[in-house]
This record gives C-alpha cells, sequence and structure tokens, in this order.
C-alpha cells in the first residue's frame, strides 16, 4: 500500500525508516518531509482538507501523523469523513494532549494515579493561590507548546514568574489557562501504547531528557535524548502501570465513547507511592520514537494498519533485547533562539559507526549540502548488546559530525547507569 506520513521531525524520520522496512510498504509520500530519506516522495498539502485531498487523490493506503497539532485540528475527523484510513485520534479525544485542563478531568473521573491540580484562567487568582500553595509547583500552560509550556519551580518567585509568562502571552492562547500541580518526586519513564479503543497494547518503556543540559539542568526542552528500556520500569512496574494506568484509559476511552485509534503517551512519575501519571500525549514521543523503534522487530505499518481498523487484538509486537539510546544534536541557543542553514558534516561517517541518523531539524542546500533548520536538528541513535555498548556507539557516532555552535547532552541514560 502507498503510504501517507504527516510531520518533519526526528519521530517522524523514524516511523519513516521502520515503516520502509515493511514489505507492506509501497510508495512513501512524505509531509512535508525532510532530507533523511531520499525516496520518500515530499507533499506539499499543510492543512487536514489538504491532505486530505492529496490522499484521496493519490489512493494512499494509509496515512500517520505524527505531529499532535493536526491532530487537535481534527485530521483524524476529516479522513473519517470520506473513508480514508489514518491512524490517530479524533479532535476530541486529541484534548487529552491539546487541553492538560481536559486531560486533568479525564483522569479524576476514571481513577487514574495522578498529581492533584488547580485551574486559572486569570493571573490573580493563581498568584494568591501560590502563596498560599508555596513551593515546589509546576506550572503548566494548558494548550500546546511544543514541550516548553511546563515549569517546575522549586520557589515561589519562580512559579510567579512562569504564571505571568504564561499570561502575558509567551504561548499564545496555550497559556490562556494555566494549571498549577503538586510536585511529584521520583524517576520518570514514557510508556506508549497502541490503542484501538478495544485493546490497548504497551510498546517497550523508554526515559526522555528533558533538560537542556547534563545533570538535568537548564530549561525544559522537546528532548535532548533517550534510550530504551528504561530500568526504572521493573516487570512488575510495568504490570502496575498497565493495570493502573493503561487499562483505566482504555476503559476511559470507552466510557466516554471517545474516538482513539492512534498512540497513546503517558509520561509517567515513579514516586514512593507508586507510577503517578503526569501527562497525556496522543502520539509517539519525540525522541522516545528513536530510541523504542530502533528495537521493534516486528512490522510496523501492519500493527499501524490494525490500529487503524480497530484490528489490534490480531497483532503480537516483537522486540529486540538490546537497549537503544538517541541522542539530540541540536543548533546553539536551543531551546531559546538559534541560527539556522548551518552546513553539516560527517553524517556518513557517523553511519559508519552503527549509528541511524535520523533527521530534526534539517533541510537540503543548493549544492546538495545537508544544513541545519531547527532546534533539534539530529538524532543519533544506536543499538547494543548492553546500554554501555548502544550509549558509546551512539556517542562514536556524535563524535563524528559537526556543524558551528553543535551543543549535546553527555550524559544520556546517566540514571540507567547511577541506577547500577
Amino acid at each position: 500500500m502507498d503510504i501517507l506520513l504527516v510531520g518533519a521531525g526526528g519521530r517522524e524520520h523514524a516511523i519513516a525508516w521502520k515503516m520502509m522496512q515493511s514489505p507492506l510498504a509501497g510508495k512513501l509520500y512524505w509531509a512535508p518531509g525532510n532530507p533523511g530519506i531520499p525516496s520518500a516522495i515530499p507533499v506539499a498539502a499543510k492543512t487536514p482538507v489538504e491532505l486530505a485531498d492529496f490522499a484521496q487523490a493519490n489512493n494512499i493506503g494509509l496515512t500517520m501523523v505524527g505531529p499532535e497539532a493536526l491532530l487537535c485540528e481534527g485530521i483524524v475527523d476529516e479522513f473519517r469523513s470520506r473513508g480514508l484510513r489514518i491512524v490517530g485520534p479524533d479532535k476530541e479525544a486529541a484534548q487529552l494532549e491539546g487541553s492538560k485542563s481536559y486531560a486533568k478531568d479525564f483522569m479524576a473521573r476514571h481513577g487514574l494515579p495522578t498529581a492533584k491540580a488547580a485551574v486559572f484562567t486569570e493571573a490573580a487568582p493563581a498568584l494568591e493561590y501560590l502563596k498560599a500553595h508555596g513551593a515546589p509547583v509546576v506550572v503548566k500552560a494548558d494548550g500546546l507548546a511544543a514541550g516548553k509550556g511546563v515549569v517546575v519551580a522549586m520557589d515561589v518567585k519562580t512559579a510567579e514568574d512562569a504564571v505571568k509568562s504564561c499570561f502575558d502571552g509567551a504561548f499564545g492562547t496555550a497559556g490562556s489557562r494555566v494549571l498549577l500541580e503538586d510536585c511529584l518526586v521520583g524517576e520518570e519513564a514514557s510508556i506508549l501504547a497502541l490503542c484501538d479503543g478495544k485493546t490497548i497494547i504497551p510498546l517497550v518503556s523508554s526515559q526522555d531528557h528533558k533538560r537542556a543540559y547534563d545533570g538535568d539542568k537548564g530549561p525544559n526542552t522537546g528532548g535532548m535524548g533517550a534510550y530504551s528500556p528504561a530500568p526504572v520500569v521493573t516487570p512488575e512496574l510495568m504490570a502496575r502501570i498497565d493495570a493502573g494506568v493503561l487499562q483505566p484509559f482504555l476503559k476511559g476511552v470507552q466510557k466516554d465513547g471517545l474516538y482513539f485509534r492512534g498512540i497513546i503517551y503517558a509520561g509517567i512519575m515513579v514516586t514512593a507511592e507508586g507510577p503517578k501519571l503526569l501527562e497525556f500525549n496522543v502520539r509517539f514521543g519525540d525522541p522516545e520514537t528513536q530510541a523504542v523503534l530502533a528495537r521493534l522487530d516486528s512490522d510496523l505499518v501492519e500493527a499501524l494498519a490494525a490500529t487503524a481498523d480497530a484490528r489490534l487484538s490480531e497483532i503480537t509486537l516483537k522486540w529486540s533485547d538490546d537497549p537503544a539510546v538517541c541522542v539530540v544534536m541540536a543548533s546553539q541557543g536551543y531551546p531559546g533562539s538559534y541560527p539556522k542553514g548551518l552546513p553539516i558534516s560527517g553524517l556518513d561517517d557517523a553511519a559508519k559507526e552503527g549509528c541511524v541518523v535520523f533527521h530534526a531539524g534539517t533541510k537540503k542546500g543548493e549544492n546538495g549540502a545537508i544544513l541545519t533548520n531547527g532546534g533539534r536538528v539530529l538524532g543519533v541513535t544506536a543499538r547494543g548488546t548492553t546500554l554501555r555498548e548502544a550509549v558509546d556507539k551512539a556517542y562514536a557516532g556524535v563524535a563524528k559530525i559537526s556543524w558551528d555552535g553543535v551543543e549535546y547532552r553527555k550524559d544520556i541514560a546517566h540514571k540507567a547507569f547511577n541506577r547500577k
């Protein structure tokens, strides 16, 4: 079947890379795509209507949506209205990511373990609440903010500044509603799962690195690296997450009558009291996807088609025991302002180290050179028989790649090593 993949980042490159290994895959159309897979056919369509028009005109057999924004805009609704096969939740169910207050209400109604939170639509009452609550506290912009709308404030002044920033428009309309949430203490893990409304199948565990700098310092980013599996998620803990989070999520979807045939991402904090739910995303995580799909030995196209068709009960996923690691290479200044258009060298040399280099923020220059075109530029990913081998291979690949001002964390998977 011919496939339409929507998105342009490292997550989408990883999805495309895995899809192209499937015997079911025909032509891959990528909207808008990036230079990472030269055989993919770029598509200029952007809006849900334009993309559905393209899928209809080109007899697309399966559409996969990477970014959350289009899901929240209702791309699945548009495709479904035309009888087109697509992976993802509809506009209503996508609010589980598109609105943190919607997600909190869902969690509360369906008994999912999470932190207490208060929701505000104006700055003054939020600031009054902070005075009484104190710190630490987590300040969250309600809407989509590209992974940057969350501040873990260890003092009241930082929390107040974050609240004012939201209501002053730092995140546009996403910050017009703000959540103040109790700060959970523990270690984070990412649990992704396929869900077709009747069946839910968890993928292997992973752990993201949100902070910009080594030692989990600096501002929050979209993710500076990931590895899989996450040792904090023991088989016993995974069983608790399945029973206490994933199954109640599925029952909640059914009870609320939500259309959900896609990927659910549960951000988990492993606390002394057990796993607590930090957030939902309604799509593959980035950069967790790069590490997770590097371990998938099953046919991704087959699994996604079964998800779209509500046939997940027929699917069994097979995984490599080898750990995988993704190290994100970023532009100087990210997550703040950063330059673009800088030439990248060493991509082929990194591949010789046994790495797969996923493009996240790149473009092709006039002479065919690959240039930087975003904050997170590349995700250098490797598998190894041990986590240490995977890490060493990934950083060996990173060492071969350069551009002016490149930045990356040098401690991806440090929590796993510290645990041992």
